[in-house]
């Protein structure tokens, strides 16, 4: 892998588990399915989704009924950015910064613009989840560098829930951002397994692997 710039999607599989990238890596298996296109195109589609009715709504790949999402998508329409969210005046941006580089979905006009990244999966109840986070960090800091700026926040939005979260570069959300960054580049061969946990069940390598999982009864003792 290369030291000098580092693709955002390594850094958002690293921060997942180190040992999937390596897989992803070997099986050159980088390329999103159809379906997670199919989730991201809502994120372009907010006006037309909010005017929707019950069937259309249906007909796209939502996550919750369409009377939950039209109320989600309502209460984003009540925000300052809500133009250039559902209008962006740069889509699908490549960046490149100094460490690192990809596609920022979009880009929202501002002073100073703000990058997002397209979830297709679950937010969590509050805030975003740690791949995500590292990855909105890393697009930030590319978006900074070729401005020559400060860039305070990214967003990560859930288009599949009408749910849009933001990410400032606080030092925690940076320091999480620099020790993935830093793992990617020092990986040599096979990461250590993670362990048994809720993230090895998801995992799309779970049966290469190797990683072992315990079962409920294990974990009790029965």
């Amino acid at each position: 892998m290369s030291r000098t710039s580092t693709p955002f999607s390594h850094l958002g599989r690293a921060a997942y588990c180190p040992r999937q990238l390596y897989y992803a890596e070997r099986d050159d298996d980088h390329a999103p399915p159809p379906e997670v296109e199919r989730v991201r195109e809502l994120a372009f589609r907010y006006e037309e989704s909010l005017r929707a009715d019950d069937d259309e709504l249906r007909s796209h790949a939502l996550a919750v009924e369409p009377a939950a999402y039209r109320e989600n998508l309502a209460r984003l329409a009540r925000r300052d950015d809500w133009t250039e969210l559902a209008r962006p005046t740069h889509r699908e941006r490549f960046l490149r910064g100094r460490d690192c580089h990809g596609v920022a979905h979009k880009v929202l006009d501002g002073d100073p613009p703000v990058p997002t990244i397209v979830s297709p999966g679950d937010p969590p109840e509050r805030g975003v989840w740690e791949p995500q986070r590292v990855r909105a960090v890393a697009v930030a800091k590319a978006l900074a560098w070729e401005e020559e700026r400060e860039i305070p926040r990214a967003m990560v939005e859930y288009p599949a829930h009408g749910v849009v979260r933001t990410v400032r570069l606080t030092t925690r959300n940076a320091g999480a951002y620099r020790r993935t960054l830093w793992t990617v580049r020092q990986m040599a061969g096979v990461p250590p397994r993670i362990g048994d946990s809720d993230k090895c069940a998801a995992c799309d390598y779970r049966t290469t692997c190797g990683t072992k999982t315990r079962s409920l009864k294990s974990l009790l003792g029965l």
